[in-house]
């Protein structure tokens, strides 16, 4: 496999400094490496591969004539919407982890695990789910090929981290900078902005996108999205309403043989997934597996994973290995 010029936009944020870890750890072939930020971040050293790199501010002109093969995006929508399109007219491939591009038409939206072959090498732009969406979609997706599902319940624990450096330094200090509340010592009933129907942004980013990804636009889904004083790794509750009978223990070996998904579920000696456990991890890890006794197929499920590796940049970098053709295994 040949080396590629590759762009991070946002290389001086949280998920931006993740994405250069995992090209370093998944040994991806970057040739040339151009990092990209905003105007205040313009000049400042940023580390990849025991190199120094000066971060250049990300204009319309200045990435413009360096060959870059591959772009990924860490800076959020408004960036994308501008600069995406941009990239793409000079011939550069993106994988983007805003959530711009995630439900326009004919941009896939992709779980590498769960629906990478959906990528093709036309493909110029594939779009990285939402976090919770990804290690929530990834734990379900045996069991909706194996029993079909017709109801999923979503109540998320999400971590600080998911809000970025700001609401890190709220939950260090005990401030509240980034939120209109303290999140320390705090559970906050709200991520992102409120909707007409009552439901908040990130709530109806975890409905619509799982109807994308599993190809199910009928599918029922509600969801309730929750921060919490947890500094990384999101916890996910999913009741499932299945369309045929399942046995526990089979059902639990359907979720251990599918890729990326670890079981941790052991009642008895009070084993099950928790932050500290996948923080610094890829993979998704899935325990209190139980049948809901109240419906008929029901079926509680925790879900825990790294929500800046496995539900950003982890996700990212693995779709830019298809996207390019790079040879990993999952």
């Amino acid at each position: 496999m040949k080396n590629l010029n590759v762009a991070v936009v946002g290389a001086s944020g949280l998920v931006g400094r993740k994405i250069l870890e995992i090209l370093e750890e998944r040994k991806f072939p970057v040739g040339e490496f151009f990092p990209f930020a905003s105007a205040k971040s313009k000049g400042k050293e940023i580390s990849f591969r025991g190199e120094s790199f000066v971060i250049d501010e990300l204009t319309e002109d200045s990435f413009k004539g360096k060959d870059i093969d591959i772009a990924l995006f860490a800076a959020g929508g408004s960036v994308s919407e501008k600069y995406i399109p941009l990239f793409i007219e000079e011939g550069i491939k993106v994988v983007d982890n805003s959530s711009f591009y995630r439900m326009a038409d004919g941009v896939p939206l992709v779980i590498p695990e769960v629906n990478g072959s959906i990528i093709t090498e036309k493909d110029m732009l594939i779009a990285n789910p939402n976090c919770s969406t990804i290690q929530s979609v990834l734990a379900l997706k045996p069991i909706y090929d194996k029993y079909g599902i017709d109801r999923i319940v979503y109540n998320t624990y999400q971590a600080v981290s998911g809000g970025g450096e700001l609401a890190l330094e709220d939950l260090y200090n005990k401030t509240n900078k980034k939120w209109k509340y303290k999140i320390a010592n705090n559970v906050l009933a709200q991520i992102d902005v409120f909707e007409d129907n009552g439901y908040t942004k990130e709530e109806m980013k975890m409905v619509n996108e799982t109807r994308k990804i599993l190809e199910d636009p009928s599918l029922k889904i509600t969801a309730t999205a929750v921060r919490v004083p947890v500094e990384n790794s999101h916890g996910v509750s999913c009741n499932l309403s299945l369309k045929n009978p399942f046995d526990l223990d089979e059902l639990r070996k359907d979720l251990e043989n599918f890729p990326g998904i670890k079981v941790v579920d052991d009642i008895k000696e009070e084993i099950y997934p928790i932050p500290t456990m996948a923080t610094g991890t890829d993979d998704v890890y899935v325990g209190r597996i139980r049948k809901d006794e109240s419906i008929e197929n029901g079926l509680n499920i925790w879900i825990i994973a790294d929500n800046i590796r496995k539900g950003a940049a982890t996700n990212a970098v693995m779709n830019a290995e298809i996207l390019m053709g790079v040879n990993n295994d999952f």
